[in-house]
C-alpha cells in the first residue's frame, strides 16, 4: 500500500475529489477518512472555475486510536481532477546532512503541515495543479529553521515568471502567511519542479565563462539584474577565484554583479 497517510486534493466537486485521493492512495473508500477544507471557491476575484479541497486520511489499522475522528467519508466516482498532493517527509537517508534537529524531524510537523496547507491554498486560488512538499533545510545562525517547499506539477511556469520575480513573490506571500498563522517569523524557500537548482547550475557555469573572459581581456564585465539571492551565487562562485572579483551595482530592481580582473 501506499505509504502516504494523507493527501489534499482540488476538484470540481467532493465526490471527484475522493475518486482521485482513493485512486492515488489505492484503498477503497471504508479505509479512509474525509475531511472537506474549502467547500467549493473560485479563483482570484472570483473568477475561473468553482472549486473544492478535500483531505483523505489513511484509517490506522484495527485497534489504534483515529487521527481525525471528526472527519467523515463519502463514496467515490472516477472523474479526472486537480490535485495539490501531500507527501510525508523525507527520511533521514533520503536528505542530505543537516543539523541533527532536522534529520530527527518527525513524521508529522505542525509547521511543515502548516507550511503545505498555506502554500496549497494559495496554488488553489490560482487554481494550478500541483504536488507540495515541505521538508527542513540547514539551520540558520540564529538557530532557526530555513523551510524547503517543493512544488511539481503541470504548467507551472506561470509561477516562476521573468527571471524568477514571480517565484520570489510567491515565496514572500507564502513566508507572511506561514509566519503570521504561527505567529512567529519563518523563512521559506518555494522551489517549482527543481527550478532553483538549475538555475543555480546555470549561474556558475555563466558566471565561469565570464570570469575567464575578464580575465584574458583584462577588462570588467557587468551582468545582467538579479535578484539578492541570484547574485549570492554569483559572488560565491567567484569568491576564490585567483584573477577576478565581484562587486554589485545599482539600486533594486535592477542591481547588477559586475566581474572586474584583480588588481596585480
Amino acid at each position: 500500500m501506499n505509504q502516504r497517510t494523507t493527501l489534499e486534493i482540488i476538484a470540481p466537486t467532493v465526490e471527484e475529489a475522493i475518486a482521485q485521493g482513493l485512486a492515488e492512495l489505492g484503498l477503497t473508500a471504508d479505509a479512509v477518512s474525509v475531511e472537506v477544507l474549502d467547500a467549493g471557491t473560485k479563483g482570484f476575484f472570483g473568477l475561473g472555475k468553482t472549486q473544492v479541497r478535500v483531505r483523505l486520511t489513511v484509517n490506522p489499522p484495527p485497534g489504534m486510536v483515529e487521527m481525525n475522528p471528526r472527519t467523515e467519508t463519502a463514496p467515490a466516482s472516477t472523474t479526472e481532477v486537480q490535485r495539490v498532493e501531500r507527501k510525508p517527509e523525507p527520511s533521514p537517508v533520503q536528505s542530505s546532512p543537516l543539523s541533527r534537529d532536522a534529520e530527527a524531524q518527525p513524521e508529522h510537523d505542525a509547521l511543515l503541515d502548516r507550511t503545505e496547507s498555506v502554500v496549497s491554498r494559495l496554488l488553489h486560488l490560482l487554481n494550478l495543479q500541483a504536488q507540495v512538499s515541505a521538508h527542513y533545510g540547514s539551520t540558520e545562525r540564529d538557530g532557526r529553521h530555513n523551510i524547503h517547499v517543493d512544488i511539481r506539477g503541470n504548467d507551472l511556469s506561470v509561477l516562476i515568471g521573468r527571471r524568477s520575480e514571480t517565484l520570489s513573490a510567491f515565496q514572500y506571500i507564502a513566508s507572511l502567511i506561514v509566519g503570521k498563522e504561527e505567529q512567529q517569523f519563518v523563512q521559506l524557500t518555494v522551489d517549482v519542479e527543481g527550478y532553483r537548482d538549475r538555475r543555480e547550475k546555470q549561474l556558475i557555469q555563466m558566471a565561469q565563462r565570464v570570469a575567464d573572459q575578464v580575465a584574458k581581456s583584462g577588462r570588467r564585465q557587468t551582468l545582467e539584474p538579479m535578484p539578492s539571492a541570484e547574485r549570492r551565487i554569483i559572488h560565491i562562485a567567484l569568491r576564490d577565484h585567483p584573477d577576478v572579483k565581484t562587486e554589485s551595482s545599482g539600486e533594486e530592481p535592477y542591481r547588477k554583479v559586475m566581474i572586474l580582473p584583480k588588481e596585480s
